[in-house]
């Protein structure tokens, strides 16, 4: 018998909130910040128990590098530099300045701008142009869809033994099971998700946490 998850009403998920530890007032503007400045793009913005979570797993890890692909304004990359270890930095990539000024605002009353380093271009630029030695220990993905897959490839090599990449929203709300185009951002998920879940350099669970978030964890290379 296989056991599946709860039905996760409302009421269970806000019962689930109350008894986690939640996000601070800082975070809490910066959401609300977000919602005020670009009302259409808010689904971009990670949730606050994904938030918890990535600082939790951040934290466990003892993660000293990580790369974050898609900052937008910037609550996630709060998130992971908050988990560093001591002397470690988080690498954060962004096309947009508008997004991004908002973030590094808020990075700076954070107490984090020593531990966050932006590049603004295309990601697989940036990517493309650092050592293609495994650096990294955790890499968080949650930009553009199409590009997921190439992501990955560049990332993979760059990732130390051990190291996590998260994806995010690889449920892609629902639509992921049915696509209704070869060209919409749930079929672009579709075929990361098999790409990943095909790939043996690699352990890997689809967490239900918000839209879906992607954990998987480099083997080693012996």
């Amino acid at each position: 018998m296989t056991r599946t998850a709860l039905n996760l009403t409302p009421d269970l998920h806000t019962y689930a909130q109350a008894h986690s530890t939640t996000e601070d007032g800082l975070l809490a503007e910066l959401a609300a910040e977000t919602q005020r400045l670009f009302p259409d793009r808010t689904s971009m913005q990670i949730g606050a128990d994904q938030g918890v979570f990535m600082t939790m797993l951040t934290r466990v890890m003892g993660a000293r590098d990580v790369v974050e692909i898609g900052t937008f304004t910037g609550y996630s990359t709060i998130c992971l530099a908050r988990g560093i270890a001591p002397g470690g930095s988080v690498l954060a990539c962004d096309v947009s300045p508008e997004w991004t000024s908002v973030a590094q605002q808020y990075w700076q009353r954070a107490g984090l701008g020593d531990r966050i380093s932006l590049r603004l271009a295309p990601a697989l630029d940036t990517l493309r142009s650092l050592s293609g030695e495994p650096t990294f220990d955790l890499a968080f993905v949650d930009a553009d869809k199409e590009n997921y897959i190439p992501y990955w490839e560049e990332l993979l090599p760059r990732m130390r033994a051990g190291g996590v990449v998260l994806a995010d929203n690889t449920l892609w709300r629902g639509e992921v099971l049915a696509p209704d185009s070869p060209d919409s951002p749930a079929a672009y998920i579709h075929s990361f998700n098999e790409h990943v879940h095909s790939d043996d350099r690699v352990e890997t669970v689809v967490l239900t946490i918000g839209d879906g978030l992607t954990l998987s964890r480099v083997r080693s290379r012996d």
